[in-house]
């Protein structure tokens, strides 16, 4: 079997405080066969590009509850990205098929659970867009939005980090549906969650709705902010609800139907911040959390 070099990126260890670049390497010693072993259903990949999501700063802890696993300190990490299948042992891909789920932050990987990435149906919209408005960032904005909070038009939209990944389209479904949008377009890691949602709660109508997916202002705190008026939820009658976006992945073909359109009629725009090559990951991603990044951050591990 035809061996290659598989460049990485690792997480030295568990991380307290901001990450940092040093808290991972690039390993270029790895290398990894490009057949699979007879009998396997997996899937090996060649990754295209990978996600920098503000939910990977939690996997770079130890933790016994959360909802999704953490890293393992000396392995690579691991994140949603875009790969084309080499070689396929599962029925429903063959080589040469696209998909975007999770994979890991190298340069070739193999996928145990093939049934739970998703085929790209569509290439004739950028493939790194299946990391942000049509993969997970976009399902996000979607469910929060559409399903959680119900919106009807005429009805003010607040969105804590309009600058994000999921903040971007937020308030372009909202000015589609005929909603008044203001939102903060300041960095995220100082928005979303904290001092903003106690401002938020003071400031909500009667009945008002608020969908929470993260809260990136406290992952890098040893002890999480306590969060003030809460006591507005009574008195407001709100309704505040948390959820995880892969509960609702049952959802993304009706959401494909919805924003495929608007995309091809430029109804909708989606900004990206694209760095080249797995050694730019680690800065990348660090950069989440100091505000760096505007639009989707994504890295380029190769152009097919």
């Amino acid at each position: 079997m035809e061996e290659v070099s598989n460049k990485q990126v690792v997480l030295k260890d568990y991380v307290n405080g901001f990450p940092k670049e040093s808290d991972m390497l690039i390993n270029t010693s790895a290398t990894i066969s490009l057949n699979l072993p007879q009998g396997s259903n997996a899937l090996l990949v060649k990754n295209l590009y990978l996600s920098c999501d503000p939910y990977m700063r939690n996997r770079m802890t130890k933790t016994e509850d959360s909802y999704v696993p953490s890293f393992t300190p000396g392995s690579p990490i691991a994140g949603y990205g875009v790969a084309k299948v080499l070689d396929s042992g599962h029925a429903n891909f063959k080589k040469g098929d696209l998909f975007w789920g999770f994979t890991g932050w190298e340069e070739y990987s193999i996928i145990t659970a093939p049934e739970s990435v998703f085929k790209i149906e569509h290439t004739d919209v950028p493939l790194s867009y299946y990391t942000g408005i049509l993969g997970m960032p976009g399902m996000t904005a979607y469910v929060g939005f559409y399903e959680i909070c119900a919106p009807k038009k005429g009805e003010y939209v607040f969105v804590s980090a309009a600058s994000g990944a999921v903040g971007q389209l937020v308030g372009q479904f909202a000015k589609l549906l005929g909603c008044y949008v203001v939102g903060s377009a300041g960095t995220k890691e100082k928005n979303v969650g904290g001092k903003m949602l106690e401002a938020v709660l003071l400031n909500m109508r009667l009945h008002g709705r608020i969908s929470v997916c993260g809260m990136i202002s406290q992952y890098n705190l040893e002890q999480g902010d306590g969060v003030r008026n809460l006591f507005c939820l009574v008195s407001k009658r709100l309704l505040m609800k948390g959820f995880v976006v892969t509960d609702h992945y049952h959802l993304y073909p009706k959401y494909m139907e919805m924003v495929m359109p608007l995309i091809k009629e430029g109804k909708i725009c989606y900004i990206e911040d694209i760095v080249e090559g797995l050694e730019s990951a680690p800065a990348a991603l660090v950069g989440l959390f100091s505000g760096r990044n505007v639009g989707k951050q994504v890295v380029v591990v190769a152009r097919e």
